[in-house]
């Protein structure tokens, strides 16, 4: 008969007090991850939420640690959205390309592309937030494969739900792991947003609050102005500038980030169409644009976003004494030059009085260096049978003063450059 070897097992009844600690530990950890959330201003946030209401791809640019990663769960979580965090650096191109399964006869009905996992729990739920994170570190191979993902929403022969909304994140080359740059056709798929920290956020949300991310409250009247709104904009812009219209930076970084393509000026459009439906303000509409088509177009959009919503000069050459101009210096300036030259165009006597009208209303109401340079060019339209008008007298000490004052500033410029 064969020996009966007893079992020795080395198990020891746990010690009550290491588990009491163990549980107060665990204790002590779910009050420190315990934080609420407030309404305050952060138009990054902002930014970001109204990029997913838009449906775009989004990619958060920032340091390591800057809170990337906190951010997106949050969204995730104020949306109730499930969020799926996928390391992108660490999977292969057929994770997101699909992996080939050989069926019954392939001949006859190919080769499907099984997907992964995770795209079959989001197709499952139907809705989520797909977080695809360290996406500089991802090398060429995977980018290539992540195209179709960030652009139809595809994984192998699986289609993921209108309702899921993708983030992307990425450190800057020279801080990532072994970074890569973004090539250019991936880059130009995403709405780029740089993301800082902000210290009187980061120091009240260390203390139990942070800021509550929303999606933006559209104005279901406002949607066709807002609609027409953006595609007088885009395309005003683009038949003057049609330079625009595609211009593949030739820097191998600048590549990397945003750049003016007719895919990224339709994503432009549509944020320009979601922010004026949403009242977003100045600010959040500068991050998004530049984000999404570079620096330089993005700011001449903007620019002639804000031309689009002056006065016309005839309005106010109709009714100098009631017009409206407004309080930016800049568009101030723009809108008297526009004066000017509406009255230029069509020389009469009466255009000419009311256009003076119009210059002392503004030196009622602002600034008085923004009447020089157009009173000045109005003077010069002056006809032989006009008469001066009562409004230059007002005028006269306005520009007199603003003129000794240049004088003096470039008396004072050349003084300090010749010592």
């Amino acid at each position: 008969m064969p020996t009966c070897i007893p079992l020795v097992t080395t198990d020891t009844p746990a010690d009550p007090a290491t588990a009491s600690q163990i549980g107060v530990a665990g204790a002590l950890l779910a009050l420190l991850r315990d934080a609420g959330t407030e309404p305050r201003p952060d138009i990054q946030l902002e930014a970001l939420t109204l990029a997913v209401a838009a449906d775009l791809p989004v990619l958060l640019w920032g340091e390591p640690g800057i809170g990337k990663t906190a951010a997106l769960t949050q969204l995730a979580a104020a949306l109730d959205l499930p969020l799926t965090t996928v390391i992108a650096s660490v999977h292969e191109p057929s994770d997101f390309s699909g992996l080939p399964i050989v069926g019954d006869d392939p001949a006859q009905q190919g080769v499907p592309m099984a997907p992964p996992d995770w795209a079959v729990r989001l197709v499952r739920a139907g809705r989520g937030l797909l977080f695809l994170d360290e996406l500089s570190t991802a090398p060429p191979a995977v980018q290539a494969a992540l195209l179709r993902l960030v652009l139809e929403r595809r994984i192998g022969a699986l289609q993921l739900p209108p309702e899921v909304r993708i983030v992307a994140a990425a450190n800057p080359r020279s801080s990532a792991a072994d970074g890569w740059e973004l090539s250019p056709p991936l880059a130009n798929r995403f709405v780029h947003l740089q993301w800082t920290h902000d210290h009187e956020v980061v120091v009240r949300g260390l203390g139990g609050t942070w800021p509550r991310a929303t999606l933006p409250r559209l104005d279901p009247e406002r949607l066709p102005e807002a609609v027409d709104f953006a595609r007088r904009a885009v395309c005003g812009l683009l038949s003057a500038r049609p330079g625009l219209v595609h211009r593949l930076p030739s820097n191998e970084t600048r590549r990397g980030g945003p750049w003016p393509s007719p895919r990224s000026w339709e994503m432009t459009l549509g944020l320009v169409a979601f922010a004026t439906a949403a009242g977003s303000s100045r600010e959040v509409l500068s991050l998004l644009v530049r984000g999404t088509v570079g620096d330089g177009p993005g700011l001449e959009l903007l620019a002639s976003l804000d031309r689009m919503d002056l006065p016309d000069p005839e309005t106010l050459l109709a009714d100098p004494a009631g017009a409206d101009l407004p309080e930016r210096g800049d568009l101030r300036q723009a809108v008297l030059d526009g004066v000017v030259a509406a009255v230029r165009g069509r020389p009469e006597r009466s255009r000419w009085d009311a256009a003076w009208a119009l210059l002392v209303r503004a030196l009622e109401t602002g600034a008085p260096d923004l009447v020089v340079v157009p009173a000045t060019t109005l003077a010069s339209l002056r006809q032989e049978d006009w008469d001066v008008p009562a409004a230059i007298e007002r005028l006269a000490g306005a520009v007199s003063l603003s003129r000794r004052a240049d004088r003096a500033a470039v008396r004072t410029a050349a003084a300090k450059g010749g010592r």
